[in-house]
């Protein structure tokens, strides 16, 4: 933090204003402060600042007004509302405005501090970040395409705010690289990003994992042990298929959102917790509200602003340029030449619907790598077979193309794709229910899903 860096503080209440004052002073800040709106803008406009503090309820205005009026005036100041307690409605108001975050009265004089050295870390707008060419995740989201650029300028503007965010799209269409590089290009890029698969740890064990435990809280609870979210302290703590948390702990998740505080297992205290909150799922959210299988308060905290990845087949043009980078990447810094697509595999590519996203193109180029003669692969070294329709167009066909007449993998994928379709018909979409007449486990069956691009039924009863 600069020793020059100063800060506008807008609130009606004198003990608020000198409250503030006195812990920004502490931090080597500066405080300019403001009682009402009409005060704040005459000192925005003669002077520099660095964070804006603002009161949601001011006597002339609230807080939404200034932060739409620094958003226009002043796009490159961050601005963090100050909210009433518990008053849900306004913080998320706030953050879908563009405020850069939020602190609930009474306030928590460390999580002002916490806040505050966050956003001074910001990077400028358009610039590059000092730790931006080491992280591993940068270049991976690449393609030219309108909808790749669009989602790449989003991703810019939300590493600029700590508003919760939750990523949609298909599966293998890069939600988690999205995430990454929100985390990466943002004020926490020198915290931890912790990544969980809520659908992956089990139901029992879910208080534990996310919110730590004490020394005998449990049976083989022989030490204190952090949760995810102390791990992802300072950091972002990235919910990965969020859609599969169960009812009873989407209460405690939402708990710990709006609090800011968790509680270990087996402890009779409290401990206050700093993450930035990212989620995804390749469900529709909204129709999980609708069916019940998701807390609409949780749903509203979550989805404050929304980034959807789009599907390959949105951007086929960008298939050339993503081909091309997996095989330099293949290549490495070795001697051997780069490998290249013939024009009749480039078309064969631009024409494959891809349900697994950029997941399943780097894997049938993976495998086309390993079936080639040559350095020119071929469109039979794809092993795509003819170029498949969508699962519901398969669904609906009366006559759909002979299993004989594919290729063996196709063939396969065919009658594996058939199977999960009954099993799922027979159990009214019961995906649990669906693994038992498969004989084969819950997680298995989604990966089969996600493999094949079947989608979930939005009445799913799991």
């Amino acid at each position: 933090m600069s020793a020059n860096s100063q800060v506008l503080v807008i609130d009606d209440e004198a003990d608020i204003r000198e409250l503030l004052s006195l812990t920004l002073a502490r931090m080597g800040l500066e405080a300019h402060c403001a009682a009402n709106t009409a005060e704040a803008y005459e000192l925005l406009v003669k002077n520099t600042y660095n964070l804006c503090l603002t009161d949601m309820r001011l006597p002339d205005g609230d807080g939404l007004a200034v932060v739409d009026y620094v958003s226009k005036n002043h796009p490159d100041l961050p601005v963090a509302v100050i909210t009433a307690h518990g008053s849900t409605e306004n913080a998320v108001a706030a953050l879908k405005a563009g405020a850069f975050d939020y602190l609930a009265k009474p306030v928590s004089l460390n999580q002002l501090r916490a806040l505050v050295r966050s956003a001074l870390k910001l990077p400028a707008p358009g610039g590059r970040h000092p730790q931006e060419d080491e992280a591993p995740a940068l270049g991976l989201l690449i393609g030219e395409s309108a909808q790749m650029l669009a989602t790449r300028a989003m991703i810019e503007r939300l590493a600029r705010t700590q508003a919760p965010i939750h990523v949609t799209g298909e599966s293998g269409s890069g939600k988690e690289l999205a995430a990454r590089l929100i985390h990466t290009k943002g004020a926490r890029n020198d915290g931890p990003f912790v990544a969980v698969n809520c659908g992956a740890i089990p139901e029992n064990l879910m208080e534990s994992e996310f919110f730590g435990y004490r020394k005998g809280a449990f049976t083989g609870a022989t030490a204190d042990r952090e949760g995810f979210f102390q791990a992802a302290s300072s950091g972002t703590l990235f919910l990965d298929e969020v859609a599969d948390l169960p009812l009873p702990m989407q209460v405690k998740l939402l708990r710990a959102i709006q609090e800011k505080k968790v509680r270990k297992v087996g402890s009779t205290g409290e401990e206050a917790v700093d993450v930035r909150l990212i989620s995804a799922t390749h469900r529709n959210l909204g129709d999980e509200v609708k069916s019940g299988n998701f807390r609409q308060d949780l749903y509203y905290r979550l989805n404050v602003i929304e980034l959807r990845m789009p599907s390959l087949r949105e951007m086929r043009e960008d298939v050339p340029l993503l081909a091309e980078t997996f095989f330099r990447r293949h290549a490495g810094a070795g001697n051997d030449p780069v490998p290249r697509l013939s024009e009749e595999a480039l078309n064969r590519l631009q024409r494959y619907d891809f349900p697994g996203n950029v997941r399943e193109l780097e894997n049938v180029l993976e495998r086309a790598l390993a079936l080639a003669a040559e350095q020119e692969i071929q469109s039979e070294d794809l092993q795509l077979g003819p170029v498949r329709p969508s699962v519901a167009a398969v669904a609906d066909e009366e006559e759909p193309v002979a299993a004989a007449s594919l290729p063996l993998q196709e063939r396969l994928d065919s009658v594996e794709r058939q199977a999960i379709l009954d099993a799922l018909a027979q159990t009214r979409s019961n995906r649990t229910a669906a693994a038992k007449v498969l004989g084969i486990t819950f997680r298995a069956l989604r990966y089969r899903m996600d493999r094949l691009g079947i989608k979930d039924e939005p009445d799913s009863k799991d």
